[in-house]
């Protein structure tokens, strides 16, 4: 239970850099608490399906050059995205693929940093 709250910290963290961007914008108020539910559908689908989907999407990548893997984080941020304001009423609203492709990047780049600080 502590290692999921730890990576819904540095997903939070990950995801208010996110936010910034121009291509994404946080739904609610305050900001944060919309952030905050995006962070946490992003925590649950990078534990529980994110793995297994990759796993099977494993030759489609190795023959598209990686190319699937950008369309499933962009399916899996839209999702995130659809379920923080479907049930919590806050999120992050994203813009677009190449949004979310650059979202993708950011907050991969930034979990890992703070996830390197925080020893996770």
């Amino acid at each position: 239970m502590r290692s999921f709250l730890t990576s819904w910290l540095i997903m939070t963290i990950a995801a208010v850099m996110v936010a910034v961007t121009p291509g994404m914008t946080p739904v609610g108020e305050p900001p944060i608490l919309g952030i905050a539910a995006f962070a946490l559908f992003m925590a649950l689908i990078n534990a529980s399906i994110k793995p297994i989907v990759h796993l099977i999407a494993l030759p489609f990548a190795i023959l598209s050059l990686g190319l699937v893997t950008l369309i499933i984080n962009w399916l899996f941020m839209r999702l995130a995205s659809w379920l923080a304001v479907s049930l919590f009423g806050v999120g992050v609203f994203v813009h677009g693929f190449w949004w979310s492709v650059l979202g993708s990047l950011v907050l991969t780049i930034v979990a890992g940093i703070v996830g390197s600080i925080l020893d996770q």
